[in-house]
């Protein structure tokens, strides 16, 4: 008893762990919902448009992944400069994110021209493609508000304020659905635009959150504490280790993504049941897999928090305790796949024929029993890949993704499907053996402990005391002080260079001590650094 509630309540435990992550899995949980809905409004409007929403859907994204997952990684900066209290180079941080968003934005309108070559090669049926290009089309317009979200929303995450977050979502979520429903079936007047509508609801409730978030990131008390406005140059050198870190966070979500992508298309061969059954069960798993997203985004927030607080036995505890929270969850789902499956496919049937869609009913209801096994290793992927990126290590996790999306999962699915003209059953064992490996591997790499000592942000300004001539009480004659010049590699903890002779005004300053308390958390009111001015003194240069 004693040790259950010792868990709860100290630094890195379930108390710690669940303040950032409801409101995050909330939030996840809401946009989950949306494509459940999305796709369940979609399944009622034809066969041909719920056989494309998961296709088109899924290519849009995967491309979108690549930026998402790069300024996605603005939360792990964030999180580092605020456990560390750098909080005016926070602002800065996020300004490159946005840029990267503006970047990914132009991209996705360029692959707009494009859209019918890439789906007549995929070789669906024709009503499909054409579902398929409409769908596509308008997504990618709305590709920089997507983006650049994401770059807002790890700003709050970072700073462990995710409530924000939270209520954005669900009212971008609501937003969705009530135009979802009016845009795809014409109500209230509007004429039915089917495929089309779905996608322009997605892309107009998109802006909603881009317009809010930026309006709540540039607030006053934001501005003043983290340069949110402030900050808003181009930094050559921050940007460069924001892709140093976050490109390979983007690759990684764009192999991840490209991999079922490409594993969906090649599904669509076997037929349309196969693939309308295939989606309807990746569809159910996102209620599952995207509140395990929120989780796998509060480790990455803690473990970054821990680390830049040089503590890095509480980074690992917390992603523990984040490990016992998911787990008890997702074992919870996973039994419900396999007991009631029926109650997450029947809202797939369409109302007007049923019967039509008896067959792709039984076929889902067997799918999810594999969704169930590979969702209890998903759970070690997800927060466990997490951890080791919240520190610093994404370009293993790109690796491993890499490597394992081309040789278990795309490689051995085509050959499965095409050449050897094997059924859906054959494809579904290679999707959950990919699942499995990933969330050994990723469990493994967090054991090794390698990610303790990484870091993503630059080493602070330091003062060498033994350099600094001893202050004498009387004197007011200004001092020359050392001003850092810091020489370094991100991704290990470096040394200083001391650059001498700057001339600071000379105030009484007290060697530092250590930046922490006994709990390794930090000492109430006071910064690393600090002496007996009235400000650190490194802020005197501050820019």
């Amino acid at each position: 008893m004693n040790v259950s509630c010792s868990r709860w309540s100290e630094p890195g435990g379930y108390r710690e762990v669940l303040k950032i992550a409801i409101p995050l899995i909330l939030s996840t949980g809401a946009w989950s919902i949306q494509h459940f809905v999305d796709r369940m409004f979609l399944s009622w409007y034809s066969p041909e448009a719920i056989a494309a929403a998961m296709p088109a859907g899924m290519l849009n994204f995967a491309l979108l992944s690549i930026f998402i997952g790069t300024v996605s990684y603005v939360s792990t900066f964030v999180a580092q400069y605020h456990g560390a209290g750098r909080h005016r180079e926070i602002g800065p941080v996020l300004w490159q994110g946005m840029y990267v968003s503006l970047f990914g934005g132009l991209c996705m309108l360029c692959l707009i021209p494009l859209a019918g070559s890439i789906f007549a090669l995929v070789g669906h049926d024709a009503p499909v493609q054409k579902n398929e290009v409409d769908y596509f089309v308008i997504l990618s317009i709305g590709g920089f508000p997507a983006i650049a979200t994401h770059a807002l929303s790890g700003f709050f995450s970072g700073v462990a304020r995710p409530w924000p977050i939270m209520w954005v979502t669900m009212a971008s979520t609501a937003l969705n659905l009530i135009l979802d429903y009016l845009f795809i079936f014409g109500r209230a007047g509007l004429p039915e635009m089917g495929m089309r509508g779905a996608a322009l609801a997605t892309v107009l409730a998109a802006v909603f959150s881009l317009v809010v978030m930026l309006l709540l990131a540039w607030r006053a008390a934001n501005d003043t504490r983290y340069h949110t406005l402030k900050g808003w140059r181009p930094d050559g050198a921050l940007m460069r280790r924001l892709l140093r870190f976050g490109f390979p966070s983007g690759m990684q979500f764009f192999l991840d993504m490209s991999g079922f992508t490409g594993f969906i298309l090649l599904v669509g061969r076997l037929g349309t049941l196969p693939l309308a059954a295939t989606n309807i069960a990746f569809n159910i798993n996102t209620l599952a897999f995207m509140p395990m997203i929120g989780c796998g985004i509060t480790v990455s927030v803690l473990v970054g928090q821990h680390l830049g607080r040089n503590a890095p036995e509480l980074a690992e505890k917390a992603t523990w305790s984040a490990f016992h929270i998911t787990f008890a969850y997702m074992a919870s789902i996973a039994a419900a796949y396999v007991l009631i499956p029926e109650v997450f496919v029947a809202p797939f049937a369409p109302a007007d024929d049923p019967q039509a869609f008896e067959a792709i009913f039984h076929l889902a209801v067997i799918l999810l029993r594999f969704v169930a096994l590979y969702s209890i290793f998903d759970t070690l992927s997800i927060v466990f890949a997490s951890a080791v990126k919240g520190a610093g290590d994404t370009r293993f996790v790109m690796l491993i993704i890499a490597a394992f999306s081309g040789l278990i999962l795309l490689g051995p699915a085509y050959v499965t499907i095409v050449v050897l003209g094997r059924g859906i059953m054959a494809a579904w064992i290679l999707a959950t053996l990919y699942v499995t490996s990933l969330g050994i591997v990723f469990l493994l790499r967090f054991l090794q402990g390698k990610w303790k000592t990484m870091r993503v942000i630059e080493p602070e300004k330091t003062w060498a005391t033994s350099d600094i001539s001893p202050v004498l009480e009387q004197s007011s004659t200004p001092q020359r002080f050392p001003i850092p010049k810091t020489g370094f590699r991100p991704g290990r903890q470096p040394v200083p260079i001391l650059q001498q002779g700057a001339l600071q005004d000379a105030c009484r300053f007290n060697p530092p001590g250590p930046a922490t308390g006994p709990n390794g958390l930090g000492t109430p009111g006071v910064e690393p650094g600090a002496g007996s001015c009235g400000r650190r003194l490194d802020d005197q240069n501050a820019p």
